[in-house]
């Protein structure tokens, strides 16, 4: 039998993501021994100030020991630490939604780290970025890999590469990206309840942001339909995308949170005014879409046939349809939970897991 590999993992945020990816790598240890031979370590923690060397090795305590030995950082400090350990196999595991840690990207990777990353940012900034980025992954031989950036858990950034590498043509993206915004007009659209009761149950259930109006936006959405399109080397920004906010302009970033939670019922005419729009066999979706030969990316909300696959979608489940040539007017249809702690962590671990047998 080969001899064991060992990767060494730097994770960058230890929130619900992070957090749960710890517990999950702990769990599938002996497993990824016995069957892979590969054995991963976490010798280094962080949250968004304090970093907790691990030198004992022990992640079945790590919480405790957080509390109790970790120290302020900076990226620097834990790139001098993996080089006096003499790490080989490093991954940067980035579980933040921090702008500040993926400006540290290109020196990470010049210092030996490959990137697995479930923040979208790095792959949503200005094109100059994104693009000197994978420059710098060429440069000194090293991998990236965000599958969890669209659909969480869902292959869908992995299949349309392949179509894409494999010289098969893709011609359009469809779909519910967002997995809150689906449980909300799923709800709304079946359900006689107002738009506002809908979405502030979709809040307590821990489905939205904490500030719903980022979903309402499309923003986060619209990063989504970016990272497609610059997969199938569209040269966009997201600026390029054209988006319906959901939020009224009098109800927009101006206005405090609070207020917002108070007017909240001010949601309520305008949806209900759509809604009574449909016919009873239409059902309302909000939807990214990517017309690849015409470069155009829309995020908006339209009306579906119940009966097609976006119509029967239920839950917060996401859905991503991919048109191609070969395939013709039947798309290839990806569907599943589109978020949630589990399954993002879940998509992290497969991508450090895919990324350890590629290294040597």
């Amino acid at each position: 039998m080969s001899s064991r590999k060992t990767i060494h993992l730097v994770i960058f945020g230890i929130g619900n993501v992070g957090s749960t990816l710890i517990s999950q790598i702990n769990a599938s240890k002996e497993r990824l021994k016995s069957q892979l031979n590969l054995n991963i370590e976490i010798p280094v923690v962080t949250n968004s100030k304090l970093v907790f060397f691990n030198d004992k090795r022990d992640t079945d305590t790590w919480e405790t020991n957080f509390e109790k030995f970790s120290v302020p950082f900076d990226v620097s400090d834990i790139i001098a630490f993996v080089k006096e350990q003499q790490y080989e196999n490093v991954i940067a595991v980035d579980a933040t939604a921090s702008a500040d840690l993926v400006k540290n990207y290109i020196s990470l990777i010049e210092n030996g780290c490959h990137i697995v990353s479930a923040n979208k940012l790095a792959n949503t900034l200005h094109y100059e970025f994104y693009d000197g980025l994978r420059l710098a992954l060429k440069k000194h031989n090293k991998s990236f890999l965000y599958e969890t950036n669209v659909g969480a858990g869902l292959p869908v950034i992995e299949t349309i590469r392949n179509l894409y590498d494999s010289g098969e043509e893709v011609e359009k993206v469809r779909g519910v990206f967002s997995g809150s915004l689906s449980y909300v007009f799923n709800t709304f659209s079946s359900e006689n309840e107002t738009f506002s009761k809908v979405l502030t149950r979709a809040s307590h259930l821990g489905l939205t942001e904490p500030d719903v109006r980022e979903d309402l936006s499309g923003n986060d959405v619209a990063r989504k339909l970016l990272i497609l399109a610059r997969e199938l080397d569209l040269n966009v920004e997201f600026q390029n995308v054209k988006i319906q906010s959901l939020v009224p302009k009098n109800l927009n970033g101006k206005a405090s949170l609070h207020q917002f939670k108070t007017r909240i019922k001010e949601l309520d005419q305008p949806f209900l005014e759509r809604k009574d729009t449909l016919s009873k066999n239409q059902v309302l979706r909000y939807v990214g879409e990517l017309n690849v030969a015409e470069k155009r990316l829309e995020v908006k909300l339209i009306s579906e046939e119940k009966q097609s696959a976006l119509g029967q979608l239920k839950g917060s489940d996401a859905i991503f349809e991919i048109f191609t040539k070969s395939y013709g007017t039947q798309p290839i249809v990806i569907q599943g939970a589109g978020a949630g702690k589990e399954v993002t962590a879940r998509g992290v671990l497969s991508d450090i897991v895919k990324l350890s047998n590629h290294i040597n």
